[in-house]
């Protein structure tokens, strides 16, 4: 038997909710700039996942340095709060559409692209 590719979205926090999200879950360490909490629309903030501030300040959201930080971003993703956090969002996205929102300005080079990347499958 061949697993369920889960259906795992990826968007900015700054983009309105739209009714194909599912479960929108801000993914990242700090609260977003300008943004309330009514206006996120969130149904969860799981900032135990989000990279360490070491790793997300080296990083930089600099492009060169995504596989690096993807490479030890996962393996910080082993550690007992963020793992119990992954298996959180892994259960989630097994019966659900799962949105994950990030603020960074490139989603597709960002801890939450490496996380829907991993729970999607």
């Amino acid at each position: 038997m061949v697993a369920k590719k889960s259906d795992v979205r990826l968007r900015r926090v700054y983009e309105e909710a739209e009714p194909h999200d599912g479960t929108r879950i801000l993914v990242d360490r700090l609260w977003p700039r300008g943004v309330s909490k009514e206006s996120a629309g969130l149904d969860e903030w799981c900032k135990e996942i989000a990279p360490s501030t070491e790793l997300r300040k080296w990083y930089g959201h600099v492009p060169d340095r995504f596989n690096e930080f993807k490479r030890r971003y996962r393996a910080e993703l082993g550690e007992p709060g963020r793992a119990e956090a992954l298996d959180h969002l892994k259960a989630l996205a097994r019966d659900q559409t799962v949105t994950l929102l990030t603020a960074t300005k490139d989603p597709a080079i960002s801890g939450a692209a490496v996380l829907a990347d991993i729970i999607g499958w």
